[in-house]
């Protein structure tokens, strides 16, 4: 027989003390008294100034993590969360806290960054650049349907019994592949979003329809998108996990009737085992496959598999800045190029690309998906750009030193990679590229810090600037500008 483990104490009238990267909040306290030094404990939807019973739910050698069992007296930078589903659907895990106070920590998470972890010589930090819109700003949500409703641990609890429906249209709660939260108002999106998603629900209830069965792979309702463009454009994606004309026909046509704001009803039959869909056959219902997003009179099409980011009035400002760092703007140009030679690396469906290329001499877009760089090129011609080539391949294996050869040397290299930031091979061509500018669009202060180290032998950072895309969540957008020494 093992070991009985100790039962994890409660810590009582602990204060909170500040906020971690991750968005959980943290305080420093020894939880045994033997202990010789505080360690570490990390507690979501925790505000700084919280004085707090906390549970201790899991102990390392190096930190803890917890919850609140009794909030004794709330933080005076405390706010009424809007949500009525806040603390458990797992996606806005700072409403409790003022959008001013976010904006603080998302600041100081890229200082804490480029300090600590890039250890390079830095600028004054520029202030974060907050979101206009702080609710309704994302112009598309996905959902996905069950039969299995997730219910709280306080509801399973209580023992009552439950007469309401077992099925759910809502997200996946954090690490629950299988568990579904059902949601009645989701606030991150305009309210139209609310609308389609509950009538849709509720039409699958009254005609009896089946919701999807994520452990056994059955049922006729899978996943439901909708995108609302900056435009106004309404797209709705509706999967199926049976391949059912006369059910699938019955849904669609209640919708295109209920809804005639939608500009591009779609659906997909999807009998597969996960819920991806880039790999299916997106079939039109009613109107074109794809939106349109604007920005300054540039058109840019998405369909249902495009890749946009999904705050466009925010995304806006964000590619101004990098379009003002990469010398872009007329107030800041590169060295003697009139117009520059730019490359777009990790280009996606060529948003900043496009968006930059009337101010350059020719821009370059690399991508590893082939089905955005067909988008992008898409976007090119749609906008008469003719001055932009896109290539699709893992980057290191494109961006070769031939290949900058071929092109030729770029004056500007604009550079927005995912989450884990750029590989060893493409800093190194980038090193050997030696353009005279470098602007690095990271939605992870982190993995751009470590990356800003290696590039640190050759450029130096002279602009910083934070943007904020997603309020409520601990997420931040960061651009960094670097010249050549």
């Amino acid at each position: 027989m093992g070991r009985k483990q100790k039962p994890l104490p409660l810590l009582e009238g602990v204060e909170i003390t500040g906020v971690a990267a991750e968005g959980k909040a943290l305080t420093r306290v020894k939880i045994k008294e033997t202990d010789e030094t505080p360690i570490v404990v990390f507690i979501p939807f925790g505000a700084p100034g919280d004085i707090a019973d906390i549970k201790i739910d899991k102990k390392k050698r190096s930190f803890a993590e917890g919850h609140i069992e009794r909030l004794i007296e709330p933080s005076p930078i405390r706010t009424e969360p809007r949500c009525s589903h806040f603390t458990i659907c797992g996606g806005c895990k700072w409403q409790h806290l003022p959008y001013s106070e976010q904006l603080k920590f998302k600041q100081q998470q890229v200082v804490d960054a480029l300090t600590r972890i890039a250890k390079v010589e830095l600028p004054e930090i520029s202030p974060i650049l907050g979101s206009k819109n702080i609710w309704e700003y994302r112009n598309k949500m996905e959902y996905t349907f069950s039969n299995k409703k997730w219910r709280t641990w306080e509801d399973v609890k209580s023992g009552k019994e439950f007469t309401d429906s077992p099925n759910a249209l809502g997200f996946h709660i954090p690490g629950g592949f299988d568990k579904v939260y059902h949601i009645d108002k989701c606030h991150l999106q305009a309210d139209l979003g609310n609308r389609i998603r509950n009538f849709i629900y509720d039409f699958a209830e009254e005609n009896n329809l089946s919701f999807y069965n994520i452990k056994e792979n059955t049922g006729l309702l899978r996943t439901l998108m909708i995108r609302i463009a900056s435009t106004g454009e309404v797209m709705v994606c509706i999967s199926f996990g049976e391949d059912n004309p006369e059910a699938i026909e019955k849904v669609m046509n209640a919708v295109a009737e209920k809804f005639p704001e939608i500009t591009s009803l779609l659906y997909v039959v999807n009998l597969k085992l996960n819920d991806t869909i880039g790999d299916l056959e997106v079939k039109s219902f009613r109107g074109p496959d794809y939106i349109e997003e604007e920005m300054e009179g540039l058109r840019f099409r998405v369909n249902a598999k495009s890749f946009y980011q999904t705050n466009s009035l925010q995304a806006y400002e964000l590619y101004k800045v990098t379009r003002e760092f990469a010398g872009l703007s007329p107030d800041r140009a590169i060295g003697n190029a009139e117009k520059p030679l730019v490359y777009d690396l990790y280009t996606g469906t060529g948003t900043i690309a496009n968006f930059v290329a009337r101010q350059a001499r020719q821009v370059v877009g690399i991508e590893y998906v082939e089905a955005a760089i067909e988008d992008a090129k898409l976007n090119a011609s749609v906008n008469g750009l003719d001055n932009t080539l896109f290539y699709a391949g893992d980057m290191k294996d494109i961006l070769t030193d031939d290949f900058v050869e071929r092109h030729g040397r770029p004056d500007v290299m604009i550079i927005d990679p995912p989450r884990a930031g750029m590989h060893e091979d493409v800093v190194k061509v980038i090193l050997n590229a030696e353009p005279e500018v470098l602007v690095y669009v990271s939605c992870n202060p982190a993995t751009q810090a470590r990356d800003l180290a290696l590039l640190d032998t050759k450029y130096k950072v002279t602009d910083v600037q934070p943007v904020d895309m997603f309020p409520h969540t601990h997420h931040v957008e960061n651009v960094v500008r670097m010249v050549k020494r």
